[in-house]
């Protein structure tokens, strides 16, 4: 009789998926290998900062950074991902925890865990690299707050950041306390530093839809750390209807940020130029919804500016489109809100908004169409946003970011 010659690799991932049959249940092992193709991203950010140009920034030295971030989906096992992509020079990272958070800059002390690099607790991040950790085994629940702990034993230099998470954030006094239940605070941050994205496993199978935008995405306009954005209302009517398949919703929105071009260098790299990075390279992502362009308008025309033509917005729409397609992932548009009382508001500006969202609704080009504009918009003056929505006239507030996130036609990922 033959044997069956596994050897060491192989020996693991047989391991990994073997099955356990103890009082007549069937329990399946958590899988610990990157390869596992239920790995799912449950949460991101998109770094929105620029390569520094100067020197008119403070690095971090011998400080713990604590983020705190909001899952969709859960799971059983977790993997971070750190990236340096605008630093100006290595960054060194002495240690990582992961934990459930308790409130404010505390964490749940049971649920600490240290997270590794390729079996150390240290890591040297190169320059422009994006570096992911061990796989642990680490509970994740669905709709809850994380807390990531960073410490820093070096000088930083510049370091890549979503400088506006609406999200309070904590920076330590001196040393590693990334082990630690209560963090001795020195200073509050809205910026998520190095980390970008966390991925998990779960038993069930699971696909991500990516919400790709600006500020609107982002959640600027919400309460502070209150999870009020559109794609955390969103991701709570998917897991409260049981008609539907869960997915992660995960944000990939900026501040500021425009489809075309960039200016201030807290608004990320134009969509085109960062979509591969802060979209596609994610685990799972099976859907888009794209809500951008309302920045290209506005901005472009500011300071004596000129304004930029609604050919050019659809034209990067279009490459967005293409490029999604090519692997597969089904684009939503998302049409432009209303802007009318902003401080970029223009009558021409508004012309174009038009037009955009005309191409929107009536192309065919995308998958399917939400129409946001017609949501919020005030039905007295369908240019402005109604004001129990907004308070500057751009920007929904809690109550309007829940009405996108309701109108949404589920049957859209169905």
């Amino acid at each position: 009789m033959s044997q069956l010659k596994i050897f060491p690799r192989q020996l693991l991932r047989y391991a990994l998926v073997l099955l356990l049959v103890t009082n007549g249940s069937v329990v399946e092992l958590q899988a610990q290998e990157h390869a596992d193709p239920r790995w799912i991203t449950t949460w991101a950010t998109s770094p929105s900062t620029l390569p520094a140009t100067d020197d008119d920034y403070a690095p971090l030295q011998d400080q713990t950074l604590r983020l705190i971030v909001h899952s969709s989906v859960g799971g059983g096992s977790v993997r971070l991902r750190l990236a340096n992509y605008h630093g100006d020079q290595a960054v060194k990272v002495g240690a990582v925890t992961i934990a459930l958070q308790s409130e404010g800059s505390s964490v749940q002390t049971a649920s600490l865990q240290p997270v590794s690099f390729a079996g150390s607790a240290a890591v040297t991040i190169p320059r422009g690299a994006v570096i992911m950790s061990d796989p642990l085994s680490f509970t994740v629940p669905e709709l809850t707050n994380l807390v990531v702990s960073v410490y820093l034993p070096q000088s930083s230099g510049f370091l890549t950041a979503h400088a506006l998470s609406n999200q309070t954030n904590y920076l330590s006094e001196s040393g590693n306390h990334t082990a630690s239940g209560s963090l001795p605070v020195a200073a509050e941050t809205p910026a998520w530093n190095l980390l970008t994205a966390i991925d998990v496993i779960g038993n069930d199978p699971v696909s991500a839809i990516a919400t790709v935008g600006d500020s609107i995405t982002d959640g600027w306009g919400s309460t502070l750390s209150g999870n009020q954005r559109w794609p955390n209302h969103f991701a709570r009517r998917l897991f409260a209807d049981n008609g539907i398949d869960n997915f992660a919703v995960v944000n990939a929105g900026i501040s500021g940020n425009r489809v075309t071009t960039e200016g201030n260098s807290l608004f990320g790299e134009n969509l085109q130029a960062r979509f591969e990075r802060d979209v596609l390279a994610l685990s799972g992502v099976t859907h888009i919804v794209l809500m951008e362009g309302i920045n290209d308008i506005g901005m472009s025309s500011s300071g004596g500016g000129e304004l930029i033509s609604a050919s050019q917005i659809i034209a990067g729409y279009q490459n967005i489109i293409a490029r999604a397609h090519a692997r597969g992932i089904q684009v939503i548009g998302a049409t432009l809100t209303p802007y009318e009382g902003a401080a970029y508001y223009s009558e021409a500006g508004e012309v174009v908004r038009q037009a955009v969202n005309a191409f929107i609704r009536s192309s065919g080009a995308f998958d399917g169409v939400i129409d946001f504009d017609r949501v919020v918009q005030d039905p007295a003056h369908p240019g402005r946003i109604l004001p129990a929505f907004t308070q500057d006239n751009l920007h929904p507030n809690d109550a309007g970011y829940k009405v996108m996130a309701d109108a949404i036609d589920l049957d859209l990922f169905r």
